[in-house]
């Protein structure tokens, strides 16, 4: 019994010297720089509702790549090179399972046929939910690890049957209706036609909501799915809440810029749920090999740093973007050389 328990308190002491340890001022000053960026994108880009070319979006891409880059800099410079490792790590993986995320995204919007000119507003809205959710998830998670080591385990399986789900169902659904959208348009009845952004209406003294409403839940319940997935795969990577926090914020932020600049992209990344499947799978692992360790069960040699996560994460991401444009480009000549023979 008290072995288990001075394990149990040694697994805790790693725990909490693992963590960057940042006080609340410097929380406080984080969450207003991300509400700073949300209102900057709010005021320039969501002002006047308008199409997104490419341009405006690669732009903004660039933009918030460098904020991440600049803030892991300074997570460098003020913590040092094994919490930035583990923020640059965890930034990669969330941008990574973000792009996956686009193609639901993109069923989504064309499903309600959505116009272009208020695509932003309702990728806006949902990025706003999606830290919202991914918040609470993290405060929770955070919790969890810190008092129990066994919940390493949970979310190592779960990464683990994840990624062998996304390996049997390479294809994604084309409905968009959830259970909590249906639910919606049982209870309140909702307009055929789109009001601007407005998500309810009044027409004859009786309120209805909006196509745009609708939009915003399967938005905003997608959200809530995404995170169940990523948020386990970051804490595989670093148990400091707030680098987990940073991480996911800012992989958001540039989300919905990307969803204009990427556009048929993704179709073409055929293979991407494979890669992002081997990466939950190595974080998975990674997650158990890590509560063996805490109670003592694993050999010293078989210990994952960080450096080789990062170094993991990207070669897969390499090989798989490489390996499905080659294919893409493949397909697209074939269909060419057979319309033309």
């Amino acid at each position: 019994m008290y072995v288990g328990t001075h394990v149990l308190a040694e697994a805790a002491q790693r725990t909490q010297q693992e963590a960057l340890g940042v006080s609340w001022w410097v929380w406080l000053a984080t969450l207003a720089g991300l509400v700073v960026l949300l209102l900057l994108d709010l005021v320039i880009v969501d002002r006047k509702p308008h199409e997104v070319k490419a341009g405006e979006a690669a732009r903004w891409v660039v933009f918030y790549v460098a904020c991440a880059l600049l803030f892991g800099l300074g997570v460098w410079w003020f913590g040092g090179h094994d919490f930035a490792i583990q923020y640059f790590t965890g930034y990669v993986v969330e941008y990574s399972l973000s792009v996956d995320n686009l193609f639901i995204f993109m069923v989504i919007m064309s499903s309600f046929a959505v116009p272009s000119i208020h695509q932003h507003r309702v990728l806006l809205i949902g990025i706003v939910l999606a830290l919202v959710f991914r918040g609470l998830f993290i405060a929770v998670g955070a919790q969890l690890i810190s008092r129990f080591v066994w919940v390493f385990f949970v979310f190592g399986a779960f990464l683990l049957w994840t990624a062998i789900s996304m390996l049997r169902n390479n294809e994604e659904s084309d409905d968009p209706e959830n259970a909590v959208v249906r639910w919606v348009r049982k209870a309140y009845p909702v307009t055929e036609q789109f009001h601007g952004t407005r998500m309810s209406i009044r027409i004859d003294g009786k309120r209805w909501l909006t196509p745009m409403f609708i939009v915003i839940v399967a938005i905003g319940s997608a959200d809530v799915m995404f995170a169940v997935d990523s948020i386990p795969a970051i804490f595989g990577i670093t148990q400091d809440a707030f680098l987990v926090f940073t991480a996911n914020a800012f992989a958001l932020m540039g989300l919905r810029q990307l969803y204009f600049l990427l556009g048929d992209l993704v179709d073409r990344l055929v293979y991407l749920s494979t890669g992002l499947s081997v990466i939950l799978a190595f974080i998975g692992f990674k997650l158990i090999v890590h509560a063996l360790h805490d109670y003592g069960l694993a050999p010293d040699w078989l210990e994952i740093g960080n450096f080789l996560s990062l170094g993991v994460i990207v070669l897969v991401l390499l090989v798989t973007a490489v390996a499905s444009l080659l294919k893409s480009r493949r397909q697209q000549r074939e269909a060419e050389n057979a319309e033309l023979g």
